[in-house]
């Protein structure tokens, strides 16, 4: 890894973790069994914008926060961003857009979550309709809150056209 790369992937590390430390429960959506925080997907996503590796070690900065904090169901979920943000970053690098690399890993990353509860004791039903659609409706809220910050950014950085062609 280049060094701009391990300072942007520590940077959004960072912000991976304290979002479940910090604010979890401010920012935490709680729909027994299911539970989410909102925006916690935001640094993983945007990781997938640098590189395949730097998506891995902000996916998996972003498991140990939610293991930490929430335990070992929740922990494991969050292991789950490790696959769909090597599959949007692996997208990205092939020349997918940004938008388009979220939208195709947005089933990859409800199923992985619904089947990763599974062992845990939840039934089929609550791990594919609460997990599974729970975790859809999270990872679109955050698609969204990534593509507009991905867009800010582009927009005040002048002449940053690779911003705009990745958007």
């Amino acid at each position: 890894m280049k060094v701009k790369e391990i300072v942007w992937g520590g940077l959004l590390t960072s912000l991976a973790l304290i979002i479940p430390l910090a604010f979890g429960g401010f920012l935490g959506v709680t729909i027994p069994p299911f539970s989410a925080t909102i925006a916690s997907h935001v640094p993983v996503m945007l990781a997938m914008l640098i590189s395949p590796m730097v998506a891995l070690m902000v996916a998996a900065g972003s498991a140990l926060g939610f293991f930490l904090k929430l335990g070992a169901v929740i922990g494991a979920r969050a292991s789950m961003h490790i696959i769909f943000a090597l599959i949007g970053a692996f997208m990205i690098k092939r020349g997918f857009s940004f938008k388009s690399a979220l939208i195709a890993t947005l089933p990859v990353h409800a199923i992985s979550e619904a089947l990763i509860v599974l062992p845990f004791g939840f039934t089929l039903q609550k791990a594919g309709v609460v997990v599974g659609i729970g975790t859809a409706l999270h990872h679109s809220v955050d698609s969204l809150i990534a593509l507009s910050i991905f867009a800010l950014i582009g927009y005040l950085i002048p002449g940053s056209d690779s911003f705009s062609r990745k958007l």
